[in-house]
């Protein structure tokens, strides 16, 4: 697999990981002092929705392991 289309790939992952934040931050307070998410006051989420973007960000991560794992191969049959 060629750089750009490995790039490519980073940043399909940098995407699903940026939206699953974004969703975490638009819904769990951050703690003031740490910086940290606060779930002190048990925040309820929509488990459907965390369940999407994980395996979203999950898929990708999963895809970026085997394009790495074909690259190792390729390589020791060279």
């Amino acid at each position: 697999m060629d750089k750009e289309a490995i790039m490519k790939e980073l940043r399909a992952y940098e995407d699903r990981r940026d939206e699953f934040y974004r969703f975490l931050d638009e819904h769990i307070p951050h703690d003031a002092s740490t910086g940290l998410y606060d779930f002190r006051n048990r925040v309820t989420l929509d488990a459907e929705k965390v369940y999407e973007l994980f395996h979203k960000l999950d898929y990708q991560a999963r895809k970026i392991r085997g394009i790495v794992i074909n690259e190792i191969i390729e390589k020791r049959n060279d």
